[in-house]
């Protein structure tokens, strides 16, 4: 685009010198003058994108808002001094102990920031579910700094969307939801937000990928962006050229906890119905299937006489599910679920999440060799038919017990509330807590401490240390040689990729 901008320059110099003694000169001199004119034109058409965001900043960014959250937590910080004993002297462990479980707990108001938009000039504003996650007090901050209580109409962690209502006497400068559908790699963007709590930031980069998977929920579908996106940006818009929403900012690739230029938007062609339903019901309300699918391999493919590696096979069916209605069976692979084609496993999820509840639905499954055509009525995902059987520790005072993981370098334990307080958990994190990181270990390498938080393991939600060793024999059963963990860190929630050793 340098070179580019740089012809407008050359050629109105020319023109505002010479241009009208240069035309009276002779033929040959108008025709340089007419492509001179042509070149003119075509660059300054290229200006609208390629030399100022100054108008579309100035349009777009009264209807940015920040996000303020206020709760209260417990802090077991402050606790008597340990007595200094002998090395090895058994009071050393009995006065910890002691002490860990009369340790005395204080409030504090711990405060977070993020972003919004507003969607309608009454007050809807949009943001992350992880902004304003366990929040007693939502802040609402306009431009002008007029600070306003929101109310939560409902959120969705599965999406990580939250709509959020504010009182207001006056109208708001609200933003319309554009069609990310018709979003094209290489497309400008403009993300505005409050990154590190400096409101009003604007950035602006270019679509660098569609349809990415960042292993956060079952619905992934992100835009992948090189505009600049940091912590505080969360919950912000990404915009097309016409000021239309196309994204909402969530997520980044960022091994420093800075921005990368990679940065993730839930597209705003997901967002719409999450956002409607929402504001009608105060939660989502999805199509449920009932069945436990994995990935068609090309082996596996090449095995059932599929040519090529598509759709989703069924792994498992759930009883009493539209599935067993419509008699699914564990082997089938879905090709196609309501007239869309089923290209990967991931896909069908959100096929099926978006799809009217109720409605008579046709599907097309490879089984036996040969395509077969069925039909579902699709269900009401319920939260409790996705839930994990917890088991409850009988003493949640004293730290659960560990158990390694010697392929990982780690060592696992249960979360309850003494590890909580210990490495000072969130009352809402979930999975198990890493108790012991071997120095020469592969979880080493990667930076994993103690007191991270493995939220999933492979995708799949876990909820104790059995569950990572099962996870981790599976993939390798696979023949795969890495694992993917989804991570909470006090830096923030991320991915981490570990190598698996020897177990």
């Amino acid at each position: 685009m340098r070179n580019m901008s740089a012809w407008p320059r050359t050629m109105a110099s020319l023109n505002s010198s010479n241009y009208g003694n240069i035309i009276c000169r002779g033929p040959k001199i108008a025709i340089y003058c007419l492509v001179a004119l042509i070149l003119t034109n075509t660059a300054a058409g290229s200006r609208t994108v390629g030399e100022s965001f100054a108008d579309l900043a100035q349009k777009l960014l009264p209807s940015v808002v920040n996000i303020s959250t206020t709760s209260v937590v417990k802090d077991r910080s402050a606790s008597p001094q340990l007595p200094q004993f002998p090395p090895g002297s058994p009071f050393e462990d009995f006065f910890r102990d002691f002490l860990e479980r009369n340790r005395p707990q204080e409030q504090r108001r711990s405060t977070s920031l993020g972003s919004g938009f507003i969607i309608e000039k009454s007050g809807i504003i949009i943001t992350n579910n992880h902004v304003i996650q366990d929040a007693q007090e939502i802040k609402v901050i306009l431009q002008d700094n007029t600070a306003l209580t929101a109310e939560l109409l409902g959120r969705d962690p599965k999406t990580d969307i939250a709509v959020l209502k504010v009182k207001t006497d006056k109208e708001l400068p609200a933003v319309s939801l554009g069609d990310s559908n018709q979003l094209r790699v290489g497309d400008w963007v403009v993300a505005i937000g409050n990154p590190f709590g400096l409101g009003g930031t604007v950035t602006a980069g270019i679509v660098s990928a569609r349809g990415r998977n960042i292993n956060s929920g079952p619905y992934d579908d992100f835009i992948q962006t090189d505009a600049s996106i940091n912590r505080g940006n969360s919950g912000g818009p990404l915009f097309n050229m016409k000021g239309e929403v196309v994204g909402i900012n969530t997520a980044i690739f960022s091994p420093t906890g800075g921005s990368v230029g990679i940065g993730f938007s839930i597209p705003s062609s997901t967002a719409k119905g999450v956002i409607d339903q929402l504001q009608k019901f105060g939660r989502t309300r999805r199509g449920w299937l009932g069945v436990r699918i994995q990935q068609v391999t090309n082996e596996i493919a090449e095995s059932l006489g599929l040519t090529k590696a598509s759709g989703a096979l069924v792994a498992e069916v759930t009883e009493d599910s539209p599935a067993e209605a419509a008699r699914l069976e564990k082997g089938d692979i879905i090709l196609s679920f309501n007239g869309q084609l089923v290209e990967e496993m991931r896909k069908l999820p959100r096929i099926v999440a978006g799809t009217k509840i109720g409605k008579m639905v046709p599907i097309e499954v490879w089984r036996k060799g040969k395509k077969i055509a069925l039909e579902v009525a699709v269900g009401e995902l319920k939260e409790e038919q996705v839930s994990l059987k917890k088991t409850p520790n009988k003493n949640t005072s004293e730290p659960a017990a560990e158990s390694e993981i010697p392929s990982l370098g780690i060592k696992l334990a249960q979360l309850n509330e003494a590890n909580r307080a210990k490495f000072k958990l969130k009352k809402s994190s979930k999975g198990v807590v890493v108790t012991f990181v071997n120095p020469n270990g592969v979880a080493a390498e990667q930076g994993l401490k103690k007191g991270d938080v493995i939220i999933e393991v492979a995708q799949t939600q876990i909820n104790t240390p059995k569950d990572v060793s099962d996870k981790i024999e599976e993939v390798r059963a696979e023949g795969r040689k890495s694992i993917l963990l989804l991570m909470e860190r006090p830096t923030g929630i991320g991915f981490v990729a570990l190598r698996i050793g020897k177990g």
